[in-house]
């Protein structure tokens, strides 16, 4: 993620919230931070770079 001038408002965050397809009804169950977290998560999932992926062998071992 990269960094950015601009602020965090409220209709970009309920655009963010849309764009993910997080209703306002579930937004009674979440942070701001968490739709924040989900939202560079989603970006991230195009990725194709990753060098290894975790087995679930690797997270039992963690």
């Amino acid at each position: 993620v990269r960094p950015t001038d601009r602020p965090m408002t409220t209709p970009l965050f309920l655009l963010r919230c849309v764009q993910l397809g997080i209703s306002i009804r579930d937004l009674d169950l979440l942070t701001i931070g968490l739709v924040n977290d989900m939202y560079a998560e989603n970006s991230d999932d195009d990725y194709k770079g990753y060098k290894e992926v975790a087995t679930q062998e690797d997270f039992d071992k963690f």
